[in-house]
């Protein structure tokens, strides 16, 4: 969920910066192009005030025109500035430098035109950095009413344009700086917000591993991620209650229900005695009788196994399953069935005493389905993070919908119910290996029958 919640902020921060940013870099080069706009004003305004003083005469002897054309000279060797001071008709009144005359055209002309209006041009157009212009400022010389002569200024932009440059960086750093900040930010704020929804991700894990009794521990977060977690918590120990409730029942009811039914299987032996030998009712009866026992003592074994906890240890896989094909060789033998054993020394953490019962129960079934003289292999192996044990039988199999049923508590194939069992001993495997963090699978063998693994963890559920 971060990697989804995190582009999305950093984009939403990125465009926020963006659109502060820009109008901060115009604001910045409009404010630096203005404070220079300012300065050849008042320039242009005191050339201006000397400028009406100078005579009409245009032959250059008059000594006031001699000291304004020794300013603009200071002028423009001091600043680089061309400056001049031209009649309405375009004649230079005084200049510098001596080449330097009004623009003909552009926007030199049009400001120049504006001027002899009798008012200052307008501001120039924006330069920004990666331009070349020049700022030209016209302010008119007035003498008794009438505009006489216009001030001229030529101002080159290089030192305006690496100012602009400069702040146009500094912004750039502070965007970059406060991004960086951002980001950081949000890898906080989305840890803080997504911690308790891990949490609560973790604990339905579990829970829906069979670990009950996991719980949201208190933690940090939204007001209302709290919240959720307190009712998950609530919710968790109103279904490990009803659960338990169950289970209880279940043990009690087949706790309660054995001892009447071997009352009533002795009452039956009794009358038997008074029937005429092989009486197939009574044979039937008894049939049924045992039956019955034997679906009371496996769901008693499902009710605790699926209440016990595991006592989980570092246990030598290879070892348990050659124990229990030992103990079964017997079985398989009487059946005229082949039990194989393919042995390695893998170890797991597991509970010794669930996984040889859960053992059992495959094992169990593998040889009722198998017919005399086919095979039954138990195999140990290494498969990644999980040690596995696989029982494959030479029995016939089961379709595909069988396959996505098999292990459901009172399951039987329709083709296979005239075959001892109780349809529970797949199911009481499933909750022996769920209680250690273990699992079973079911697969199609090859090239028939049914391939039954058993996987348990190889590392400590602690660890």
């Amino acid at each position: 969920m971060r990697t989804r919640l995190l582009p999305l902020l950093i984009v939403l921060m990125a465009g926020v910066l963006l659109a502060l940013g820009f109008p901060l870099a115009v604001s910045l080069a409009a404010a630096q192009q203005q404070r220079v706009v300012v300065d050849r004003i008042d320039d242009t305004a005191r050339v201006a005030a000397l400028a009406q003083f100078v005579a009409e005469d245009r032959s250059g002897a008059d000594e006031r025109r001699a000291m304004l054309e020794q300013e603009l000279t200071r002028y423009y060797e001091v600043y680089g500035i061309r400056a001049g001071v031209f009649y309405r008709d375009g004649d230079a009144m005084a200049r510098a430098p001596e080449t330097w005359s009004v623009p003909e055209d552009g926007e030199g002309r049009q400001s120049f035109q504006e001027a002899l209006l009798g008012r200052r041009s307008d501001d120039p157009e924006q330069v920004w950095p990666w331009q070349t212009g020049r700022l030209i400022v016209d302010s008119p010389v007035v003498k008794d009413g009438d505009v006489v002569a216009v001030v001229v200024t030529d101002s080159p932009t290089g030192q305006m344009r690496s100012r602009i440059l400069e702040g146009w960086l500094f912004i750039a750093a502070g965007e970059a700086a406060a991004m960086l900040l951002a980001v950081g930010a949000a890898f906080r704020l989305t840890g803080w917000v997504l911690r308790p929804v891990r949490v609560l991700d973790a604990v339905t894990h579990d829970i829906a591993t069979g670990r009950m009794n996991s719980r949201v521990a208190a933690a940090g977060g939204p007001p209302e991620l709290r919240r959720l977690a307190g009712s998950f918590n609530e919710m968790a120990d109103n279904v490990e209650e009803a659960l338990e409730q169950q289970r209880a029942f279940v043990a009690d009811a087949s706790h309660q229900l054995r001892n009447p039914l071997q009352a009533l299987l002795l009452r039956i032996e009794l009358l038997a005695l008074e029937l005429p030998a092989g009486n197939e009712e009574i044979a039937s009866v008894r049939t049924e009788g045992r039956r019955l026992a034997e679906v009371l003592d496996d769901l008693l074994d499902l009710a605790l196994a699926e209440h016990a906890d595991a006592d989980l240890m570092l246990t030598d896989i290879g070892e348990v399953a050659a124990e229990r094909v030992a103990a079964w060789r017997a079985v398989a033998d009487e059946k005229g069935v082949r039990l194989t054993e393919h042995r390695a020394a893998v170890t797991a953490w597991a509970d010794p005493i669930a996984l040889s019962s859960a053992l059992d129960a495959v094992i169990d079934n593998a040889l009722k389905f198998t017919p005399a003289g086919e095979e039954v292999t138990v195999a140990v192996a290494r498969n990644g993070t999980t040690s596995t044990v696989v029982i494959t039988d030479g029995g016939p199999g089961l379709t595909d919908e069988e396959l996505d049923r098999i292990g459901d508590r009172f399951w039987r194939s329709n083709r296979h119910q005239n075959i001892k069992g109780s349809g529970l001993g797949l199911s009481i495997s499933r909750a022996l290996l769920a209680a250690g963090g273990g699992s079973i699978a079911y697969a199609h063998g090859e090239p028939r029958g049914l391939r039954v693994t058993l996987s348990v963890p190889r590392s400590s559920p602690t660890a």
